[in-house]
């Protein structure tokens, strides 16, 4: 494996250690008031074992941009907003799905009513904690509100929750790959492009770098769904850590559906390239950006 490679995937296990670590504080900041019910799910919920890439992405493109101090408060808020969105997506009313992460979703165990209460006790929660991890960091009061309106304008009817919206009323239809890609740059690209920008924000990134990042953002973010679709036919349960093949149970269209295997896995490499080409163009594509960019598409779960 090259070196290179490998350092990287060290500094992201340290990274992935540190954005746990944070979480846990933000549970014990803020879950106090709250029923214990709830508390518990939220809990259960955002202390699970977890890729962090979204979190990882805000640091990634902080450090790329020459960012100075710790963004890894709001890596953090990040996590919380995708928490969210996963206790949300399995509940029976939406995916009705039993296994998450390799253990059992918050309704499996928390039970539904708690479980969403605990989904939407974390959207204002994401948000108080990226305004503190924005103050923390000395930034401008303004800067500081563009950030949290940028997660939370992804968090929501334009970004991830409209999306979520479509991808449910497309069930059982078949959906045009402009539809489907519609659906997935809001449901699930919206997050990801985002993290890429929070990171740019923190640092002061210039506005060239600012536009480089919002497109590598999104390509990266479609080429993530799109790889989902292919595990979602070709992994097992055991790999992916949830149940497989829950896209034909539920009669979605998929990329692997409209093009073909080898034809979504493509279209993903071609979204990487032009990702990648975004940050180059503006010296910002630094090895960790590179390698999770083409880590999108490579994962096996």
């Amino acid at each position: 494996m090259n070196l290179t490679v490998v350092a990287t995937e060290r500094s992201f296990a340290v990274e992935r250690s540190e954005i746990d670590r944070a979480l846990a504080r933000l549970c014990d900041r803020y879950l106090g008031p709250l029923a214990p019910t709830v508390a518990e799910a939220i809990r259960y919920s955002l202390l699970g074992e977890g890729k962090r890439l979204r979190a990882i992405l805000v640091m990634a493109a902080h450090r790329a941009a020459g960012g100075t101090g710790s963004v890894t408060e709001l890596a953090a808020a990040v996590e919380v907003v995708h928490a969210y969105s996963l206790v949300h997506d399995d509940l029976p009313c939406m995916d009705d799905d039993d296994m998450r992460r390799g253990r059992l979703t918050v309704h499996r165990v928390h039970g539904v009513p708690a479980a969403t209460a605990a989904g939407l006790a974390m959207v204002p929660l994401a948000a108080k904690a990226a305004d503190a991890a924005a103050r923390s960091l000395k930034l401008a009061p303004a800067v500081c509100g563009a950030i949290v309106r940028t997660l939370m304008v992804a968090s929501g009817a334009g970004g991830m929750i409209g999306g979520q919206l479509l991808d449910l009323e497309g069930e059982g239809t078949a959906l045009t790959l402009g539809q489907l890609e519609r659906i997935h740059r809001a449901k699930t690209g919206a997050l990801i492009e985002a993290s890429v920008m929070l990171g740019g924000m923190a640092a002061g990134a210039s506005p060239a770098a600012m536009s480089a990042f919002e497109r590598y953002g999104a390509a990266i973010g479609l080429a993530f769904q799109i790889a989902d679709d292919v595990l979602d036919v070709t992994a097992t349960t055991d790999q992916l850590g949830k149940v497989a093949g829950r896209d034909l149970a539920l009669q979605k269209s998929t990329y692997p559906a409209l093009m073909g295997i080898d034809g979504a896995r493509a279209r993903a490499e071609s979204l990487v390239e032009d990702a990648c080409a975004a940050l180059a163009g503006e010296g910002l594509l630094t090895p960790d950006l590179d390698y999770l960019a083409r880590f999108m598409v490579r994962r096996s779960s």
